[in-house]
């Protein structure tokens, strides 16, 4: 069956005080509406619509790669307000799902599990039972135990009070009577507002059967309005992503010190320390093993590869067998072909460095071709930048280069060639030449040594 998903995302999200509209606040590095939106994007034959209101426009641009229908609430009225404002737009037959923008770690699977119960004289609501209702609207039953009603807290009895089973906002109904349904809902409650969930009681008057779907957590339909509640769930889906990890061969040091911040894909046997940061997209191969407080971003890393503590690794390619760390600095661009090693305390930046090649301490490499077997001296630097453009080194295989020389780009430093320790290298140096270009060492007899005055 074709469904519309509609995704509310109006609120103003006061308790949150801050500028930032409250649904692209993040969980897990990713904004809360961009995580419903991509699991509502998993459903088959969909249609999104977003409703936006407060700071509509932050979330429509933040949002505008999902191609999803922007429906505007500038004056939120409720959820079935909301939903009335869409109604133009929803297909005729079909159904219509309708989630929320700060409800983040909703599953597919539950979302699944709904669209197959759908029919067009079914209505399917998520419910959950909590020790503690408070808050939330109570779902009410007949004696034959079918749903007939939800009602709101604030409009609840005394005896409904006592309920334990409690509506999650979630729900898809049938659009051939969503549309009749919408347009018979009143504001005549405490809050003076539309809402969504009045539905209930209008389906079971004409018919229309209600069953009820459970998601496998509470904090699957768990929604966020301030930070506190924010951070709750990021430790949650921290948690999730770390037993993932373990399930699939991943051995976690201190499965409650790391952060996914993106998307993490780790081969058999990886080994992460702890207090580790990973962002965007990383891809961990098989038997990797990274140190403590590593932060790693837009990044793939070949097997075998040891990535030593407090390293950094941002948008940057890492073969496989190579040796990284520990506080070493891998910048955007960089690729390191198998078995390279760059040691503490080292920079890279654009710079592709060849198969065995090692830097070992205290250097920065930009800008730079470097090939096989290549020996870099401690403090060697390249001298890319002269304060306007950026320049290419070159050096190609079995180079070694002395400590503390200096690179000053654009440079070649052809196969077999070696460099003195201490150089400043302006020019080219040939296949196999040994190059030096220091001031020659001067030795005084008898030097006074300076006193103070």
């Amino acid at each position: 069956m074709t469904q519309d998903i509609v995704i509310l995302a109006a609120g103003k999200g006061s308790r949150m005080k801050s500028a930032l509209s409250k649904v692209l606040h993040k969980v897990g590095g990713v904004a809360m509406v961009r995580r419903v939106l991509a699991t509502a994007n998993t459903l088959a034959d969909s249609k999104l619509h977003l409703v936006v209101g407060h700071q509509g426009e932050q979330v429509e641009a933040n949002c505008q790669d999902f191609s999803a229908n922007i429906v505007w609430q500038n004056d939120p009225q409720g959820t079935g307000d909301a939903l009335r404002r869409v109604a133009p737009f929803l297909q005729a037959d079909g159904a219509t799902l309708t989630l929320y923008g700060d409800v983040p770690l909703i599953r597919a699977s539950t979302l699944e599990k709904m669209t197959s119960l759908s029919t067009s004289n079914t209505l399917v609501l998520l419910t959950i039972s909590l020790d503690n209702p408070t808050g939330y609207g109570r779902i009410v039953r007949n004696e034959q135990g079918k749903v007939i009603a939800i009602v709101e807290q604030k409009d609840a009895s005394e005896s409904q009070l006592a309920i334990k089973e409690v509506n999650t906002g979630i729900l898809l109904a049938p659009n051939n009577h969503l549309q009749g349904w919408l347009a018979a809902l009143t504001n005549n409650n405490a809050q003076g507002e539309y809402y969504l969930t009045d539905i209930i009681a209008m389906a079971a008057r004409d018919g229309v059967d209600i069953v009820t779907v459970n998601p496998e957590n509470e904090a699957e339909v768990a929604g966020v309005n301030d930070r506190v509640q924010l951070a709750a769930l990021e430790r949650e889906l921290q948690s999730q992503q770390a037993i993932s990890l373990m399930q699939n061969g991943a051995t976690l040091l201190d499965p409650s010190r790391i952060d996914i911040r993106g998307e993490l894909i780790t081969g058999q046997d990886v080994i992460i320390d702890v207090n580790c940061i990973f962002e965007g997209k990383v891809v961990l191969g098989t038997g990797v093993e990274v140190g403590a407080n590593c932060h790693l971003k837009n990044c793939t890393v070949g097997d075998n590869t040891i990535i030593k503590s407090n390293t950094l690794i941002e948008e940057s390619e890492v073969g496989e067998d190579c040796d990284i760390g520990p506080f070493a600095r891998l910048r955007p661009g960089t690729q390191l072909a198998n078995k390279a090693k760059i040691g503490n305390f080292v920079e890279t930046k654009k710079a592709r460095i060849g198969e065995g090649s090692k830097v070992n301490h205290l250097s920065y490499i930009g800008d730079t071709e470097m090939g096989a077997n290549v020996n870099v001296g401690a403090g060697t630097i390249t001298c890319n930048y002269d304060g306007v453009n950026k320049h290419l080194t070159q050096v190609a295989d079995n180079v070694f280069i002395g400590s503390n020389t200096s690179l000053v780009a654009p440079v070649q430093v052809a196969e077999g060639a070696t460099i003195a320790a201490g150089s400043t290298i302006t020019k080219q140096v040939g296949e196999k030449q040994l190059a030096f270009a220091r001031a020659r060492q001067t030795n005084k007899d008898n030097w006074p040594r300076p006193t103070k005055k």
